[in-house]
């Protein structure tokens, strides 16, 4: 593309000078004709050519441009005398030139024209031409202002220019284009080198890193996944780590629970080795507090092993269709008997008419009993537990589990849900502490939220809804 550039450039520079060149010498013809012939006829009384005139007008000519070639054509166009000094061979020469551009130019001498070659009939050249009329004998004379001497110069320094030309352009170019290359290389990297940069900080351990203003960058694809990447795995190891502090605390939870009611058992049982002599009645009181302790124990493993599968989610939820109220009602006859040891009665209040909800049946009773249960561990004596059931749009039923207890303080109502919290803890009500959290893991199962809240008299409630067939 920089060859045809130069190549055209070339082109029009040469047409232009040829045409300024023209321009310039429109005249020599005419001069030459007014000067020469004034005192002197270009022809011989004899008819024959003046060549004494010609050779004085040769060396003047070539004195003052030796790019000149002056020619004398008769009144047909035909070549009668050259005063070229070097004449090519024979079968280049033309024996005539075409006379319309001749008289084109001498009636228009202000127009860029071209005519013949008389040494190359495959050539056009610029010319100055004048007609001249002497002593009866008519004619042209023609002069080309381009020899072809000069010719032959012009392109061999053309030769030599363009080839100094393109060796200096491609130096140029290739310099141009080393510079644009590290250039752009340098700029297309910035962004890179920045990602580079916070990649290496994020594997020495600063999880943080974060790639600033991601998407104005030129690689904001690749900026946005890294800083989404360096979240998630900053969210992975939190959890990882929350993870491990958990499993430490369950660990020496779970001992120090655990160890109560074996140390119970244990102390029990050594009691009944060593004294042989104790009443029946004692023996008696001690294999209760023994079965007491072994079932709280039970209780205790069971709640553990049922945790760690929410846990590990390696519960299978199986939703159908059930009659919650009949559910709710079940319960109430299961636990009278022990709320009633206590002092304490459920009540089951169903406000309008309920279809049937979409859960596990299994899980939602497992989460109305350790509800049912805290609430009567905390509920003191002559105190209700009260069940209302209603539905509160046209896609969900509402359960609300109202107790008389005595309520939990408003910045540790979300605590509770945790593992091993309990926020009354007295020496009766000593206990592992996960059937809340299990009870919120069944609720998460069922796309639900568990909500815990303080009575307007005094207790406890909780409230979740379950989706229903509309």
């Amino acid at each position: 593309m920089g060859g045809i550039y130069i190549y055209a450039a070339f082109f029009f520079i040469k047409q232009f000078y040829s045409q300024t060149t023209q321009q310039l010498n429109n005249n020599v013809a005419k001069y030459l004709v007014e000067e020469k012939f004034k005192n002197d006829a270009p022809f011989l009384k004899n008819g024959l050519v003046n060549k004494g005139l010609f050779d004085g007008i040769m060396h003047d000519m070539m004195a003052v441009n030796r790019a000149i070639e002056v020619y004398l054509l008769n009144k047909k166009g035909e070549i009668i005398y050259s005063v070229v000094l070097e004449h090519s061979k024979k079968d280049k020469k033309l024996q005539s030139v075409d006379l319309k551009p001749i008289k084109n130019f001498i009636k228009n001498n202000q127009l860029y024209i071209l005519g013949d070659d008389p040494r190359d009939k495959e050539k056009k050249k610029i010319f100055s031409a004048a007609y001249f009329e002497k002593n009866g004998q008519t004619g042209y004379i023609y002069v080309i202002l381009a020899s072809q001497k000069y010719q032959q110069i012009c392109e061999k320094l053309f030769q030599l220019f363009f080839f100094n030309l393109c060796i200096h352009t491609i130096f140029l170019t290739m310099l141009f284009a080393m510079l644009v290359g590290w250039l752009s290389v340098w700029f297309l990297t910035r962004n890179l080198r920045i990602i580079i940069y916070h990649v290496n900080k994020f594997k020495e351990g600063d999880l943080t890193s974060r790639i600033p203003n991601p998407a104005k960058s030129d690689l904001s694809v690749l900026a946005l996944t890294y800083n989404n990447m360096a979240e998630t795995i900053e969210l992975n190891i939190q959890q990882i780590h929350a993870v491990n502090k958990f499993r430490k605390e369950l660990i020496a939870d779970v001992s120090h629970d655990l160890r109560t009611p074996l140390t119970v058992i244990k102390g029990y049982i050594e009691t009944l080795k060593i004294k042989e002599d104790i009443a029946v009645s004692d023996r008696k009181d001690f294999m209760l507090i023994i079965e007491k302790s072994a079932s709280h124990l039970e209780n205790m493993i069971n709640e553990l092993f049922e945790y760690t599968k929410f846990e590990a989610q390696k519960i299978d939820v199986k939703k159908d269709f059930f009659n919650i109220t009949n559910l709710v009602f079940d319960l109430q006859k299961r636990y009278n008997l022990i709320s009633e040891l206590k002092g304490i009665e459920i009540l089951v209040e169903i406000k309008n008419e309920i279809q049937l909800v979409y859960a596990d049946v299994l899980l939602i009773e497992r989460a109305l009993q350790n509800i049912l249960e805290n609430a009567i561990k905390f509920t003191p004596l002559n105190g209700k537990i009260i069940i209302e059931i209603y539905k509160e749009n046209t896609n969900n039923v509402t359960l609300k589990i109202i107790d008389t207890g005595e309520g939990i303080p408003k910045l540790k109502q979300q605590d509770i849900f945790n593992s091993y919290t309990q926020v009354n803890i007295s020496n009766e009500n000593k206990g592992i502490g996960l059937g809340l959290s299990i009870v919120k893991k069944i609720m998460e199962l069922h796309q639900t939220n568990l909500e815990v809240s303080n009575n307007e008299n005094k207790g406890t409630c909780f409230k979740f809804s379950l989706f229903c067939e509309n």
